[in-house]
This record gives structure tokens, C-alpha cells and sequence, in this order.
């Protein structure tokens, strides 16, 4: 998983430099004058993340976050105030139990699901913190609205899509005191996630700068083999080039 981001992130950031040297070279004439709007190729999105639809048995803390970065090329629709874009990024989940941990490692269903939220209180684990993070290849698909043709770094912007996640890897990290040490135990793990994520967005903003929402339709495991919960996230959002 780290070598397939880290050779994404190179990809990703190679092809943002490319791109930039396009939009300001289309985008000013001798005169240095606009002629031609930007694009809003790059996109980073960071908010808070949680997941809805847990059953009782599944407590999660109030402090999980999302990232999101992505490339998309946008299609301007004729003359008008629309636009649609495409494109390619990451999205990383993370969600904190409240003193639960997960299991992985059951290979039967006789207890239930085959990935377990158990309690971690008063026992051998005993975690201060304790993660969970998901992490996908996106490909976004939106419908934008701008209100200055000439220039959409400036002036209202909003955007309705769907996100078309690959899940690429998962992985739990515990943090326990052990004779006054923090003990780190991570780990990595693809058993009973879902494949795909779907999830419909929107964003809301003016200039650079705007609020975004998504909701996930998939299951972070597969049905049945995990609880029921579906990642949810609203935040912060950047564009620009």
C-alpha cells in the first residue's frame, strides 16, 4: 500500500507542476492580462470524518479526519456558467474507537461478524488511542457552477459529483502505556473491506476557498462480514491552477 501512494504521489505532483505551467501559459496574453478562466485542476479537501449507521455496539470518538487530494480536468459546458470535471486522487479515512479495538483475525462467523469491534477496558490491551484508517484511489466526477466566467479564483463556486473510490489498503494502530512507555501496535490489513466506495459530494464556497460534504453509500466491509458503517465527512476545501 505505502509503495502504490508513494508512487501516486509522485504522479500526482509531477502532473500539478504540468499543469500549472499550462493554465498560466492559456491563461495571459503579452500583456499579462487574463483571457481565459482557471480550471481548478488541484483540489485537497481535509475535514472531519466519522462513520453513521453503527450499531450500539460500535463507539466511535469525536476526532476522526479525512484527506482528500485530487487532479481533475474541467470540460466547460458551451459559453455558460457550468462546467463538468474528471479526475484522479487519494482519499485517506481515519476514525478513533472509544475504547474498542478491532479484529481481524477470526476466520469464523459464529460469533457474528468476521471482523469484531470488541471492548478494550481493564484488559491485556488497555489502548490510550486506538485508529482505524482506510485509504482509497478516487477517481471524482462533477458538475461545477461558477459565477465569474473570466476569473474563478474569485466570485460564488459550487459543485455537486460522485466519488468512485478503489480501496488500496487499511490498517489499525494502538497506542499503550507499558511501564510508562507508549507501545505502538499497528496493523496492516485488506480482510473484509469493501473493493469499491461510492460516495455523492458537494461543495460550496467563494474563491479558493469553499465547504464540502460527502456521504458514502458502501459499507467500509463487506456485507456481512463487518458492522454496517458508512464513512461520512465535511470540511474544508482548496482549489486553485
Amino acid at each position: 500500500m505505502r509503495k502504490s501512494l508513494s508512487i501516486l504521489a509522485i504522479l500526482f505532483f509531477y502532473t500539478s507542476s504540468v499543469f500549472a505551467q499550462d493554465a498560466a501559459s492559456a491563461n495571459s496574453n503579452s500583456a499579462g492580462e487574463v483571457t481565459k478562466p482557471s480550471r481548478d485542476f488541484l483540489v485537497v479537501q481535509l475535514g472531519y470524518n466519522n462513520w453513521l449507521n453503527k450499531p450500539d455496539s460500535v463507539k466511535t470518538k469525536p476526532i476522526g479526519y479525512v484527506f482528500n487530494a485530487f487532479l481533475c480536468y474541467d470540460f466547460p459546458i458551451k459559453k455558460s456558467n457550468f462546467s463538468f470535471a474528471a479526475g484522479l486522487g487519494i482519499n485517506v479515512n481515519v476514525v478513533y474507537l472509544d475504547q474498542q479495538r478491532l479484529v481481524f483475525n477470526d476466520t469464523s462467523a459464529a460469533n457474528g461478524y468476521r471482523a469484531r469491534v470488541l471492548p478494550d477496558t481493564g484488559g491485556a490491551y488497555n489502548y490510550k488511542r486506538y485508529k482505524f484508517v482506510t485509504s482509497y484511489i478516487t477517481a471524482p466526477f462533477e458538475l461545477r457552477y461558477f459565477s465569474n466566467m473570466h476569473n474563478r479564483n474569485k466570485g460564488f463556486k459550487a459543485s455537486i459529483g460522485m466519488e468512485v473510490g478503489l480501496f488500496v489498503g487499511a490498517h489499525t494502530k494502538g497506542v499503550a502505556s507499558v511501564g510508562g512507555v507508549n507501545v505502538k501496535d499497528k496493523v496492516d490489513t485488506k480482510r473484509y473491506m469493501s473493493t469499491w466506495s461510492f460516495a455523492p459530494t458537494a461543495r460550496i464556497g467563494f474563491g479558493n476557498f469553499a465547504l464540502f460534504m460527502t456521504y458514502n453509500l458502501t459499507n467500509v466491509f463487506i456485507q456481512n462480514e463487518g458492522p454496517p458503517v458508512t464513512p461520512y465527512s465535511i470540511g474544508l476545501c482548496v482549489t486553485g491552477l
